[in-house]
């Protein structure tokens, strides 16, 4: 063919979806939830659109002693169960050719020898280039085990032009310092353009929606500052509590858990100013001036709040408090919920708080981004008139029926002249017939191809780090966290702590 185009491919044509060319992917720890439940779902529902490569080939590392089939019969069950697109038999074929599951330990030289053969024979077999993505889908504490064990065993640089890259879940350390040694580790093997930190929210259709809500239409970003918005507030809630995760969550906790990562991003994202365009550089570039400007509050006993599950009601059932739970220590003084006042000190929004908020066993599972309104500057109605009007508000939820709620006052039908609050109502299922792809497909698709405007980087995440560490190091000093009954919206301190400022928690 040489280089002969297709004329009916036009780069600037947005329907035309980006494929992947080969490549393959390993994943160290394949038998996790993580794992079953999303990855390998992912890996089929992207090929069964059409966007992996012919020779797509995916490895499985873990301490099982499976088959090559083995691997292959838990891929299938996974994907039967936990897929979005339909099951077809023959994407399933073709996929399932690719698959092969090396067998060791993630300290044992020879399952990395194995390994490697193995990548070198699916490169021959299956023309895979030399490119893999290494899905680290491990505990924490073993991330700087395998990524040594690669550069060791040479998989960490490929040939020529091929590529390597390393995904790394979070938690991205427990605090600065080991943040910075995290990063330490895997700069020293990976370059940094080649690290894709996970952060699954960043993924979600809706947070890349902020963006194109606030700079695309002129009705918002008018509106987007000091002088119109009174406060914001960032709320992830969760019903269900710590589940089989008391060995990781026990010693963390929701803050480091949940407002380090996620909600530090989404904070960012609503309130950085314009990138120049939209490539991961620049992107950064103002995630980071406004991470960089967050202030916190003086007075940390006042403005921030940690609490504990206690036994309640949830959905019918009785449920165990956080104490009782298995493998959790009777006197742990873990949070399982979380509110902290955060200022962003620039031009846009000095003197504009941001509450961040999270939690296990809440009312519902809900995420969303309220930007709240001041009040009309003066009112000629009485105030019998607006008894029932709050204030205006723009609502963003990510999940988990996506969507957007504006909130405003309307005249009540009748003579009187009564106002009161109306929503109008967006959802992204009713207004688009395609069905939103989970926020992995996109992650893994981006990561074969190289894109990294949706991952957070080191500096981010070191940064999140600074802002954090010193509301954990106040917290370990003062006290205990606050009670709560499961099922309700958190401690009683938390609605304090609003209504010191004359405000309150919104219902999500």
């Amino acid at each position: 063919m040489g280089n002969h185009t297709n004329p009916l491919r036009d780069a600037q044509d947005r329907r035309l979806p980006r494929i992947a060319g080969p490549s393959g992917l390993v994943i160290f720890g394949v038998t996790g939830d993580l794992s079953r439940k999303k990855l390998m779902p992912a890996v089929y529902d992207l090929s069964n659109r059409g966007l992996l490569p012919p020779g797509f080939s995916l490895v499985g590392f873990a301490r099982r002693d499976w088959a090559d089939e083995d691997f292959t019969r838990v891929v299938h069950d996974s994907v039967k169960q936990y897929a979005r697109t339909p099951f077809r038999e023959e994407v399933w074929r073709q996929l399932a050719e690719g698959m092969r599951f090396v067998q060791g330990t993630f300290d044992d030289d020879e399952a990395f020898v194995r390994l490697r053969g193995t990548i070198d024979q699916l490169d021959k077999e299956r023309g895979t280039g030399g490119n893999f993505a290494f899905y680290l889908s491990v505990p924490p504490k073993f991330f700087p085990t395998v990524v040594r064990q690669l550069k060791k065993h040479g998989l960490s640089e490929g040939s020529g032009d091929s590529w390597r890259r390393a995904v790394i879940e979070k938690p991205f350390g427990h605090d600065l310092a080991s943040a910075q040694e995290l990063n330490r580790v895997v700069h020293d093997v990976f370059p940094a353009h080649e690290v894709f930190r996970i952060d699954h929210y960043l993924g979600k259709e809706t947070v890349q929606n902020i963006l194109a809500l606030r700079f695309a239409n002129t009705m918002f970003e008018p509106l987007w500052n000091r002088s119109y918005v009174d406060h914001v507030q960032i709320t992830m809630a969760e019903d269900i509590g710590i589940g089989g995760r008391a060995g990781y969550y026990d010693g963390i906790g929701s803050a480091r858990d949940v407002i380090q990562n996620h909600l530090l991003q989404l904070l960012a994202l609503t309130a950085m100013e314009e990138p120049a365009s939209f490539d991961a550089d620049t992107l950064v570039t103002e995630k980071l001036k406004v991470l960089n400007a967050v202030k916190l509050p003086a007075d940390l006993g006042r403005h921030t709040v940690r609490g504990q599950y206690a036994a309640g009601w949830q959905g019918g059932e009785k449920v165990a408090g956080y104490l009782e739970e298995e493998g959790i220590d009777p006197a742990s003084a873990t949070d399982t919920y979380a509110a902290i006042k955060l200022e962003v000190d620039n031009r846009r929004w000095a003197g504009v708080p941001f509450y961040l908020r999270t939690g296990k066993r809440l009312g519902r599972r809900v995420t969303e981004i309220a930007v709240v309104f001041q009040r009309a500057p003066y009112s000629p109605f009485n105030t019998t008139d607006t008894q029932e009007l709050g204030r205006n508000a723009l609502v963003i939820r990510v999940q988990p029926d996506e969507g957007i709620t504006v909130r405003f006052g309307s005249k009540v039908p009748g003579t009187q002249m009564e106002i009161r609050d109306v929503t109008m109502d967006f959802a992204y299922g009713e207004s688009f017939t395609e069905s939103s792809p989970e926020a992995y497909e996109r992650l893994l698709l981006d990561l074969l191809l190289g894109d990294a405007n949706l991952f957070p980087r080191h500096q981010e995440v070191e940064r999140s780090w600074e802002i954090l560490d010193p509301i954990e190091e106040f917290w370990a000093r003062h006290g205990k966290p606050e009670p709560y009954t499961a099922g309700t919206w958190g401690p009683k301190a938390a609605d304090d702590m609003l209504a010191r400022d004359g405000r309150s928690w919104r219902r999500p």
